[in-house]
């Protein structure tokens, strides 16, 4: 049985709008990816969130095309991962596109966000808004992608930016029989649109919801770290990666997803926190073993 006080890491590697030119070690590519989740994975990571990329432009894709060589390399070259895709992908897609290379390619895990939001790239110092979108997930795309995400085997991390995802989330589960349960959480901190970290909002979202349920946290950019470290110790799981973050502490651009698990591991060792093996977290989160 694993250790209840085992932490989960994961590795959000890529994202929908982090390119090259944020960071030179953003993987485009699938060997890119295998490549990426391999370090990971041998630094201590049981996850990577997987956004695949349109290599000539550098942003998420729906394309099955490129997706679906993507995961397969992961598969191949970091067997005992668990792969966790994107429902989200990228702007301006279809509910149909988002939800159809889950269906297709029947990953572990899935993100499943909770609320619709104004999502936006900003400049905090100065008050500015660099870009922004509505991010359209409704009470119906809640309960769509949970039924078919569960008939295909495939575990939600319902993605909750505010308070508010969660109670979306705890109403539509009242039906009983939508999502995979016990439900696992992904708390995010820091987008412009959403909450941003304090330990209070960490309390706060991890006392919504029922006690047996699993989460953990991320954080956009100077959030990240210190979500995590709250998560250590609050008995939460823990994310970083180039999706959400591309520095290491200190403001040095990351070598990869990799050199931030390394510091996650660091993170754990000092909240007294042994690190989950792919196989421990399976157990932790309820997935089947790995064939």
């Amino acid at each position: 049985m694993a250790s209840a006080n085992k932490v989960i890491l994961t590795a959000a590697l890529a994202g929908g709008a982090t390119t090259k030119n944020n960071n030179p070690n953003t993987p485009y590519s699938p060997e890119e990816f295998a490549e990426e989740s391999y370090r990971c994975w041998n630094e201590g990571c049981s996850i990577v969130h997987i956004h695949a990329k349109n290599p000539k432009t550098g942003l998420a894709t729906p394309d099955l095309t490129l997706i679906r060589p993507v995961i397969e390399a992961i598969r191949a070259k970091a067997p005992e991962l668990i792969i966790n895709m994107s429902s989200a992908i990228t702007g301006g897609i279809t509910a149909e596109q988002r939800i159809t290379p889950i269906l297709e390619m029947k990953p572990d895990m899935a993100s499943l966000n909770t609320n619709t939001m104004n999502f936006a790239l900003a400049d905090h110092k100065k008050g500015k808004v660099l870009g922004e979108i509505i991010f359209e997930n409704t009470f119906r795309m809640l309960e769509d992608f949970g039924r078919k995400m569960k008939a295909a085997g495939v575990k939600p991390e319902l993605e909750a930016y505010d308070p508010g995802g969660i109670y979306n989330s705890l109403l539509i589960r009242r039906q009983g029989d939508v999502f995979v349960e016990p439900m696992h959480w992904q708390f995010v901190f820091g987008v412009a649109g959403g909450v941003h970290f304090s330990p209070l909002a960490v309390c706060l979202m991890k006392d919504i919801i029922p006690p047996d349920h699993t989460w953990s946290v991320c954080g956009v950019g100077p959030n990240s770290f210190p979500a995590c470290m709250t998560a250590a110790i609050m008995g939460g799981h823990m994310r970083v990666g180039l999706e959400d973050n591309t520095r290491v502490p200190g403001g040095e651009l990351a070598q990869g997803s990799w050199e931030q698990v390394k510091v996650l591991c660091e993170i754990a060792r000092i909240a007294e926190r042994p690190v989950a093996s792919p196989a421990e977290a399976r157990e932790i989160l309820g997935l089947k073993p790995r064939n």
